[in-house]
């Protein structure tokens, strides 16, 4: 079995208290760890690897996530997909290639810029492009970025979870949706949903799976908890006493 076909298949058939958690290694190290630890497959964090990078998040350039991911990968011996924003303005086929050179099984591909919202329409129409391109290679991870922009109404990020699922996506994610809407979410959107939880706050892994989701991501959320436990340590030894 390869890399993606193992991938994809921890999407299908779990249990509703049983999501699969996918930890977001921002350098080879962390990735190790998480993998140490038994995890079965990673998903880099587009801001946590920024972070890292001394980027701000959406500021990294493309060969730099790219060499990046490609890193994490040759680190650890477990699937790993990549958060690649919005594809950097690169053609289908060329995102694709360069996914599968740093030898990832997957990706992020969310629907909003600067500017706001995509034309769902023509983002569809886009993932297509990269579904075709890809064909079975990669693990299409459509983000819905609807309730971070603003827009409250589960039917919006129903509707566009559908017409993602339509061109291709094997997994929609309604990022920062509320805990609250979440069966409804599941309710309307055909295949596997990804959910953001946030370390240490909120329902738990287990019981976002109850409330619908299929597999947990974290955003930049390890990142960000490694950093303040090094900013904690670091004020320790920064107010020493001295001898």
């Amino acid at each position: 079995m390869t890399g993606v076909e193992r991938f994809r298949a921890l999407h299908h058939g779990r249990v509703p208290d049983d999501p699969l958690v996918l930890p977001g290694p921002w350098d080879a190290a962390s990735a190790r760890v998480f993998a140490a630890a038994g995890f079965p497959a990673l998903a880099t964090p587009s801001a946590g690897v920024a972070a890292s990078l001394g980027y701000e998040d959406g500021a990294t350039p493309a060969d730099a996530m790219f060499a990046a991911v490609a890193r994490i990968v040759r680190a650890v011996d477990v699937p790993v997909s990549a958060d690649v924003e919005g594809g950097y303005g690169l053609a289908p086929k060329e995102l694709v290639e360069r996914l599968l050179e740093v030898g990832a099984v997957g990706c992020n591909l969310e629907d909003s810029t600067a500017a706001g919202l995509r034309d769902p329409a023509e983002h569809a129409e886009w993932l297509a492009g990269v579904r075709e391109a890809a064909g079975d290679r990669l693990f299409l991870n459509a983000r819905i970025d609807t309730f971070v922009r603003g827009v409250d109404d589960p039917g919006a990020a129903i509707e566009r979870a559908a017409a993602y699922v339509a061109a291709g996506a094997d997994c929609v994610y309604p990022i920062a949706a509320p805990a609250a809407v979440l069966p409804l979410l599941r309710a309307g959107i055909q295949g596997p949903v990804n959910v953001l939880a946030r370390p240490g706050q909120g329902p738990s892994p287990a019981a976002l799976g109850e409330l619908g989701a299929t597999r947990i991501t974290f955003g930049p959320g390890l990142q960000r908890q490694a950093e303040r436990a090094v900013r904690e340590t670091a004020e320790r030894l920064a107010h020493r006493p001295r001898r």
